[in-house]
Order: structure tokens, then sequence, then C-alpha cells
């Protein structure tokens, strides 16, 4: 029999997509209340992967990535959910949304995204919310699997979660789980 160990704490990343910059700076201070400071963020990268989210969100959107300076527990997952599709739910203009966030844990050798919706490689984790792990590290870059989403394949995407994958080893060798 294993012996049972405790979670080694993960990086908590949002993806942020919306139409306007604004709503960056909008939605970045109900998340730090939430989440706590904000260590790192992106550069806005135009989103052009699929147009799902036009009818809801209008074009020429944007997406852009954040992580937090506190590492987390990784089975909190479907509580940051939670949290963040109530922050959704308060930008809401005319209904629609104005910002949709994708939590998710980055470790060193995966990424998991938080989801509503159920699929076949989608697990269950509480409340309603379903984990996915999207990407996998693998030789010093983030390799895809069948179900990534066109834009978590993108070679812009990797960059920035190599950054922050980066910056998360940091932390770990410096709270000697390394």
């Amino acid at each position: 029999m294993g012996e049972i160990l405790p979670f080694t704490p993960e990086k908590l990343v949002i993806g942020i997509l919306c139409s306007h910059p604004e709503c960056v700076r909008e939605i970045e201070s109900p998340l730090t209340e939430q989440f706590g400071p904000i260590d790192y963020r992106s550069d806005a990268i135009p989103f052009t992967f699929t147009d799902y989210y036009e009818p809801e969100m209008g074009a020429d959107l944007i997406r852009l990535f954040i992580s937090f300076e506190q590492l987390v527990a990784p089975d909190h997952l479907s509580a940051f959910k939670l949290g963040t599709n109530r922050l959704e739910g308060e930008c809401l203009e005319a209904g629609k949304r104005k910002v949709n966030l994708d939590p998710g844990l980055l470790s060193l050798g995966k990424l998991i995204l938080a989801s509503t919706k159920d699929n076949a490689q989608r697990i269950p984790l509480a409340d309603g919310i379903f984990g996915e792990i999207t990407l996998i590290y693998r030789r010093k870059g983030y390799r895809a699997l069948p179900w990534t989403y066109r834009d978590y394949q993108s070679e812009a995407y990797h960059r920035i979660l190599l950054r922050i994958r980066s910056r998360y080893k940091q932390q770990l060798q410096a709270a000697g789980y390394l």
C-alpha cells in the first residue's frame, strides 16, 4: 500500500477572455481580493481561434493570463471555478458576459483547467465542476492532448505557461518541495 501524502501546492492560473482591456483592469481587483496578489500578467493575445464567444461577448476578443503569488491546494479547484463564475455573473452587461474566466492549476507536469461541462476526458471534482488535464509538460515543453482546445495548443500560450511554470518551480524550491 502506498503512503498517503499531502498534495504539493500548485500555481493558480486564470485565463481572461474579454473584448476590452478595460475589462481586465476591472476584473483584477476582485480577483486579487479572492486569490491574493498577482505575480504574473501576460500581454494580451488576439483570440482568433474560434468565434464561439462572439455572439455573447462580441468580436476582437483578447486573452491574457495571470497567476497568483500564493500557491494553492489542488483539491480547491472546484471552489476557484465557482468563485470565478460568480465574478463573471457580477460583470454582466445586458445579460451577457463581458469577461470569461478560466481558472486552472499548473504543476510541474501538467495544466488542469476547470469546467462546468462534462465530457469523456473530464473528472468530476465537486459542486458540478469538472477538471481536465489540458496540457502535459514533457521534454522542456507543453504537449497538447487530443481534446486540448486549439488556443491552448498555440506556441504563444505555451511560452506564457512556461514563464509561469519557471516562477512556480522557483517557489517550490524556496519552500523546500524540490
